[in-house]
């Protein structure tokens, strides 16, 4: 496990507290799910690739806005 230090605003790091405390569990493990839960690493099943059906797409000029095409589908899955 890798060790990483966060910047919080007050509210944010209150309400992390707060649910800790609800929890009966750590800031740390709190804020570990979270993150899962954010990136889609949760469920143990395999995750969603937000290109993965970027060929089907019905567009003929995907290979030219390849770039174009791939942040668009990044941004809708909010990989941003």
């Amino acid at each position: 496990m890798k060790r990483t230090s966060l910047s919080l605003d007050d509210d944010t790091a209150l309400a992390l507290e707060r649910e800790a405390r609800r929890r009966g569990t750590s800031v740390s493990q709190v804020a570990r799910d979270a993150l899962a839960e954010q990136f889609g690493l949760t469920g143990g099943g395999p995750r969603k690739l937000p290109l993965a059906a970027l060929g089907r797409s019905g567009r003929r000029h995907t290979a030219r806005d390849l770039e174009d095409e791939l942040a668009a589908e990044w941004d809708r899955a909010g990989g941003r």
